[in-house]
């Protein structure tokens, strides 16, 4: 027998009493020996040998006594503890490769073979293998026999199926698992230990016949196991199903069923065998994956809701994306691109009605946010300023108010806004404005374009004290005003300025335009580049 010692392989050496006592050649043949046979002789009788088989030569000290022996010749088949086969094993030593051997009964009926010429056939021998630091206890059915003045070994490694065995444990433990075997003739039932940690069942009661499994069952799968355990024993029909047991302790698990029958030759069914699989953890995550799934599906739903809502809202409020009117002696022409990506309903709002008095009151406005409580607090503001607007109330005092309303709606939904606001009286062609924290209009006015200088005020429902101002020019007849929010000049990356200064650009390239917002329009917007919405109201005196 051969394979690795107790130190790992390769790495023994032998007894030194040995060494010192061991001689380069075999001790010569006496009356009562064989002589001995060269390897060549072996090697070919072995090759036609299956299983372990190798021929051990024996190695004498100078005082004539054995002191080791050497492998001369294996089998194809044959391997030692250390997994070496066949022409591996050639050369190598017994003392070396396996140190622990001598002393033991193994090594005394090698000696007791050799020197008697018979047979030796033991107990079965234990040998402890230690393999990268882990020891192993492997147990062999050893068998010698002299021939030719030396030894032919044989060796049965038992352990084997002991050790498929434990791999089978464990596989089972780590797959919540067991076997099952039921025998239809004889009425014999075999489970496993892991079969019974499925079911939670006392292996004092006994393993179930197929008969009683379904009455583990919960009601609800009751009919669907019997249906398929009376098929798999009638038919023989495999079957492959999960169903939920109640446990002795009241819980509640997942059970698989994997079976499959064995016919005799008339097909009926005469053995059975399958395995039990408990899923419930498996089948716990997936539920809750399934939880989590819906709980999104939902929120996804609400939140298309809401935009829906929102865009309803907006449309309600700005129902015409690009419209011209005229009011008090001007072309009013507005232009609404809202961004709308996702859910991001804006807040950008505008508004021009000619008031009572004949004047017109024109409003662009930004509310910070997106979403339904923009467009609420946009419609607040557009309403309001409409409403004081028409009763004659001056801008400052409009704006005064919008932001105490802020302020009021800020406890429930805190939000700001900006706003600039004008109301031309066409008997005396002058335009006032105020402005909350918004950017200044521009004025073309002949081949000239500038931003006009704000008056004080600051962005709505930022302070309880605010202070707004207002601020007064004439119109003369060709004059032209464009009023905006941040989306048109904003781009990310770049200073504020340039994007005013661009839209002070475009504007002069196209003051002579008959469609100036829409060629405005088309020079500066980037419909892949926005990142906000876009609202932009044009007023000229004609």
């Amino acid at each position: 027998m051969a394979g690795s010692g107790r130190n790992g392989i390769g790495t023994f050496g032998g007894d030194p009493a040995f060494a010192s006592n061991r001689c380069a050649v075999p001790r010569p043949a006496t009356a009562a020996q064989e002589p001995p046979v060269p390897a060549s002789t072996m090697q070919p009788v072995l090759d036609g040998l299956s299983g372990s088989v190798i021929f051990l030569m024996p190695v004498y000290g100078c005082d004539g006594r054995v002191t080791d022996f050497r492998v001369t010749a294996a089998s194809p088949d044959a391997v030692d503890i250390g997994s070496r086969r066949g022409g591996e094993l050639v050369g190598l030593s017994v003392l070396e490769t396996y140190p622990t051997v001598v002393g033991t009964e193994l090594w005394d009926g090698y000696l007791k073979a050799l020197e008697g010429g018979g047979r030796y056939e033991g107990e079965p021998f234990e040998y402890e293998e230690v393999l990268a630091g882990v020891a192993r206890l492997s147990r062999f059915a050893v068998r010698a026999a002299a021939c030719q003045g030396g030894l032919v070994v044989s060796w049965v490694r038992l352990d084997t199926g002991e050790r498929e065995q434990r791999r089978l444990t464990a596989m089972q433990r780590l797959g919540g698992m067991g076997w099952a075997d039921w025998d239809l003739v004889r009425g014999g039932v075999t489970w496993s230990r892991e079969a019974f940690a499925v079911f939670d069942r006392d292996p004092s009661l006994g393993p179930m016949t197929l008969e009683e499994l379904a009455a583990h069952a919960v009601p609800d799968d009751l009919p669907d196991v019997e249906g398929r355990v009376e098929r798999l024993l009638v038919r023989g029909e495999p079957v492959d199903h999960t169903f939920r047991i109640t446990t002795a302790a009241g819980e509640v698990r997942h059970v698989r069923f994997v079976a499959e029958a064995e016919l005799d030759v008339r097909g009926a069914p005469v053995e059975v065998h399958g395995f039990f699989q408990d899923l419930t953890a498996s089948k716990r995550a997936e539920q809750q994956l399934l939880a989590h799934q819906r709980a999104v599906m939902a929120q996804r739903g609400l939140l298309e809701a809401e935009r829906d809502l929102a865009g309803r809202l907006q449309h309600a409020l700005l129902p015409l994306p690009q419209q011209s009117l005229r009011l008090a002696g001007l072309t009013v022409d507005v232009a609404y691109q809202p961004l709308q990506e996702g859910l991001n309903v804006g807040g950008d709002w505008y508004s021009a009605i000619e008031l009572p008095d004949g004047s017109a009151l024109l409003v662009v406005g930004d509310v910070a946010g997106h979403g339904l409580d923009a467009v609420a607090v946009m419609a607040q503001l557009r309403f309001t300023a409409k409403g004081m607007a028409i009763t004659g109330t001056p801008l400052p005092a409009i704006l005064d108010r919008l932001n105490t309303l802020m302020l009021h709606s800020s406890e429930r939904s805190p939000s700001t806004a900006t706003m600039v606001m004008a109301r031309y009286d066409p008997g005396t062609a002058r335009l006032t404005w105020v402005q909350a924290g918004h950017l200044p209009p521009l004025l073309l006015s002949g081949d000239r374009a500038h931003y006009l200088p704000a008056p004080r005020g600051i962005l709505l429902g930022a302070s309880s004290a605010p202070r707004y101002e207002e601020s007064t020019l004439r119109l003369r007849p060709g004059d032209q005003l464009l009023m905006y929010t941040d989306g048109l000049v904003e781009d990310p990356g770049r200073d504020l300025d340039e994007g005013l200064a661009r839209l002070s650009r475009a504007a002069t390239a196209h003051r002579e335009s008959t469609r100036v917002l829409d060629s405005v329009l088309e020079s500066l917007v980037l419909p892949h580049a926005r990142r906000d919405d876009i609202c932009v109201l044009h007023a000229a005196l004609c």
